[in-house]
C-alpha cells in the first residue's frame, strides 16, 4: 500500500467561464523490440492507460486543477495519484478540450462542464504502489490498442496530437525513433457519444463538449 495520499474534495478547484479546469497527461515510453527475421533492435511506442471499476474501456490520468498548483504540477500529481508514474512533462499542452461530467450528461447546457488540458509525459519511474491503486488499474498498450480502448473521441484526438508532437519535436526523443510512427491510425470507433459544439480554442482546431466521468 502506498504511503502517499491522494487529494480529495473540490475546495481548491479552479473554474473558468463556469467550467471546471482539469489537467492530465498521456504517459508514454519506448520499448525495445527485436525483429524476428533480421534481429534488428527497434523502438516501439507504448502509452499508459488506466481502468476504472465496472468499465471495459480505458482513460488517461487527469483530474481537477487546484488553485495552489500550476497546470503542470496538477498533471504530474494526477499521473502519480491515478497511475503511479513520474516523468518528464512536456512544456506545452497537447491541446485543450471541453467535455461534460457524466453526472450532467443529459443536461443540454454547459452545467457540469470541464475544460481539460492534456500533456505528454515521458515516464522515467513506475511505482509499485500508488495512492489510488484500489480504484484505478494501469496498463501499457500499443498506440493501435490505445485508439481502440479510448473511451471518448477527444482522447483519440489527444493521442493524434501526441504522435504529431513526437514526430515533429526532438524534445520528446531521437528523431530516428519516431519517423515510423503512424500519424493517422486506422481505428474502429467504440460506440457513439453525444457532443455539443463549442468555440475552438487556441490549442486545437477542434473542440467539443462530450460526456466524461470526471
Amino acid at each position: 500500500m502506498s504511503c502517499l495520499t491522494a487529494r480529495t474534495g473540490r475546495q481548491r478547484q479552479r473554474y473558468e467561464d463556469q467550467l471546471r479546469l482539469v489537467s492530465g497527461c498521456i504517459p508514454y515510453r519506448f520499448e525495445e523490440t527485436v525483429g524476428s527475421s533480421n534481429c534488428n533492435v527497434g523502438k516501439k511506442l507504448l502509452v499508459l492507460m488506466i481502468s476504472s471499476p465496472n468499465r471495459d474501456d480505458l482513460v488517461f490520468p487527469k483530474g481537477g486543477w487546484e488553485n495552489d498548483e500550476t497546470m503542470h504540477e496538477a498533471a504530474c500529481r494526477e499521473a502519480l495519484e491515478e497511475a503511479g508514474v513520474k516523468g518528464v512533462l512536456g512544456e506545452t499542452p497537447l491541446g485543450q478540450w471541453e467535455f461534460r461530467s457524466k453526472s450532467k450528461q443529459n443536461n443540454g447546457s454547459l452545467q457540469g462542464g470541464c475544460r481539460g488540458y492534456m500533456f505528454a509525459l515521458r515516464v522515467t519511474e513506475e511505482l509499485d504502489s500508488w495512492p489510488e491503486q484500489a480504484i484505478y488499474g494501469r496498463k501499457w498498450v500499443s498506440i493501435e490498442d490505445a485508439f481502440r480502448f479510448c473511451r471518448y473521441d477527444w482522447m483519440r484526438e489527444a493521442l493524434r496530437k501526441l504522435l504529431t508532437s513526437l514526430s515533429e519535436n526532438t524534445e520528446y526523443g531521437p528523431r530516428e525513433e519516431l519517423d515510423a510512427l503512424p500519424l493517422r491510425p486506422v481505428i474502429s470507433e467504440v460506440g457513439s457519444e453525444h457532443q455539443i459544439s463549442s468555440p475552438s480554442s487556441c490549442f486545437s482546431s477542434h473542440s467539443s463538449v462530450q460526456q466524461l466521468a470526471a
